[in-house]
């Protein structure tokens, strides 16, 4: 049976959520014994050494659309990354993935301001009652007894977040004229260049070969083939055939490979306060559509009635 674009588009969506998830708990584990921007910096570094040899055929940008290029690059990847992996450094990797979730609510609004796209009253309603799950997650650690920089964490996994809707929204305009993986090396390669200086400061006093281990070894590969190179290229080529809204639906496979991994990795369970804003989230996704089927299955189902 042969695929539509959009049948494609969805499987490359769900691919590439999925092997984002399953990243916070080896970044977790790896910033024990690396420096965050060092680890950034080397990750789409690599990532863009990967890429350039098929990219070099679309490298080229019209210089009216150079800014576009590197604020795509600065939002979604500096900003993105570096809040991502200082947030991990302070609190639950499990955290990370649901608090993407709340990505769909402005990935909606900022889909209507900045590209016209058009919004469901009920998608509307449902994302934000999935956001109030979220803010339920944020602040759990005001209610801890013990103190802790989990909620400080959890803002910057929030701040993160916002970073990646930036790179989406910025994304979507780009790859209507520019082919995906041009793209990709110039947002990479641009936001490397942006980590370098933080990287070498943070080895100043001392290397970071001189701690390397397997967890980071295996973190860098990670980063820079999976959840770099191949997620962001399946992101980026997705965006062709789909509306830059019906991406942050498949956010919410995040924290299931997230969950998973980080038991088995870190020994990370959810708590109570995870498991109701988790609630919420989900019930968010049923108020959207009444009944649960706005989920990449349907989608993908949707995408074989328009082919």
């Amino acid at each position: 049976m042969k695929l539509s674009k959009t049948q494609m588009a969805v499987i490359a969506l769900m691919a590439a959520n999925t092997i984002w998830g399953a990243g916070p708990p080896f970044f977790k584990l790896a910033l024990e014994n690396i420096g965050p921007f060092t680890l950034a910096f080397l990750r789409f570094f690599i990532a863009s050494a990967i890429i350039f040899p098929f990219a070099k055929k679309f490298l080229r940008v019209e210089k009216a659309d150079m800014a576009e290029v590197f604020l795509a690059g600065f939002l979604g990847i500096v900003v993105n990354i570096s809040f991502f992996f200082l947030g991990l450094k302070l609190a639950p990797s499990i955290n990370s993935s649901i608090i993407t979730s709340a990505g769909p609510v402005f990935l909606l609004l900022a889909s209507f301001v900045f590209l016209g796209e058009r919004l469901k009253k009920k998608l509307v309603i449902g994302t934000f009652v999935g956001l109030f799950g979220v803010i339920l997650i944020i602040f759990e650690p005001i209610f801890s007894t013990e103190p802790n920089l989990d909620f400080i964490g959890n803002l910057f996994f929030f701040i993160s977040m916002l970073g990646a809707i930036a790179h989406t929204i910025i994304g979507r305009e780009l790859v209507k004229k520019y082919n995906p993986l041009g793209v990709t090396f110039w947002t990479f390669f641009l936001a490397s260049l942006c980590f370098l200086p933080m990287a070498v400061s943070e080895n100043i006093r001392q290397s970071f070969l001189l701690t390397i281990n397997f967890s980071v070894i295996f973190a860098i590969l990670w980063g820079a083939i999976f959840s770099s190179t191949i997620a962001y290229f399946f992101l980026f080529w997705a965006l062709k055939y789909m509306p830059a809204a019906s991406t942050g639906v498949f956010t919410y496979m995040d924290p299931i490979a997230t969950i998973v991994v980080a038991y088995f990795l870190l020994g990370e369970k959810p708590d109570t306060f995870y498991l109701v804003g988790s609630l919420f989230i989900f019930l968010g996704i049923y108020i959207a559509e009444r009944r649960i089927h706005y989920h990449p299955i349907h989608l993908l189902r949707q995408g074989q009635n328009q082919s």
